[in-house]
């Protein structure tokens, strides 16, 4: 897969954009300097954006100014209130005893989806995300690299308009960090503006736009 290209910046005929950040930066109280300024960036439906720098250069913080978490310090950020937002962490969190198609099928009958409908909807997406082969095993048996795919595959089942996906591979080993990555393809959708922040160059790889925090230094 190419390697991903830097996100374009705003314009004012792109007010179809999913999320418009207007010279956004992020200074914590108290700090001598910021961790960004000036990003000003048009995220679209269709892309998967990649968010790298250094540690500490404000990858996660990013994530929470898009979600609407923090407010940032300097610019704002414009984005269609009523739009669904899903956040996928670092650590996968699930419970234990449900199976890994009972949490794709969650976000499904929560928007009113039945069941007969939720569970081949559910199945496809695990295919999606290589876990067809554990769709009926429970959470607590899952590897890392499983676990971490089925809270992808849970994310794009809620459907939402932002998808936020903070270090994917952060508490991997480099071979289980591989199989998450062969899956980030899956996360692209027209209807859906994917945003992961990473440390990892093979992660920013397979995503299709990138924006360097060291560009905003």
């Amino acid at each position: 897969m190419p390697l991903a290209r830097a996100a374009r910046p705003t314009r004012a005929a792109e007010v179809q954009a999913a999320v418009m950040l207007h010279a956004v930066g992020h200074r914590f109280s108290g700090a001598a300097a910021p961790l960004f300024r000036g990003i000003s960036l048009a995220l679209e439906p269709g892309h998967v954006y990649g968010v790298t720098g250094p540690s500490g250069s404000g990858k996660s913080t990013l994530l929470s100014i898009l979600a609407g978490w923090t407010r940032p310090t300097e610019g704002r950020v414009t984005r269609d209130d009523t739009a669904r937002t899903a956040w996928v962490f670092q650590n996968p969190h699930g419970v234990a005893g449900r199976t890994a198609v009972d949490h794709v099928v969650l976000p499904l009958l929560a928007r009113g989806v039945r069941r007969a409908e939720a569970e081949p909807e559910a199945r496809d997406l695990l295919d999606s995300f290589m876990l067809t082969q554990v769709a009926d095993a429970d959470f607590g048996s899952l590897s890392g690299g499983e676990a971490q795919r089925l809270m992808l595959a849970r994310g794009i089942a809620s459907r939402p308009q932002l998808l936020l996906v903070d270090e994917p591979t952060a508490q991997l080993d480099r071979s289980t960090a591989a199989t998450v990555n062969e899956t980030l393809g899956a996360l692209s959708s027209p209807h859906i503006v994917v945003v992961i922040a990473t440390h990892d160059p093979s992660t920013s790889d397979r995503c299709s736009d990138g924006i360097d925090l060291e560009r905003y230094r």
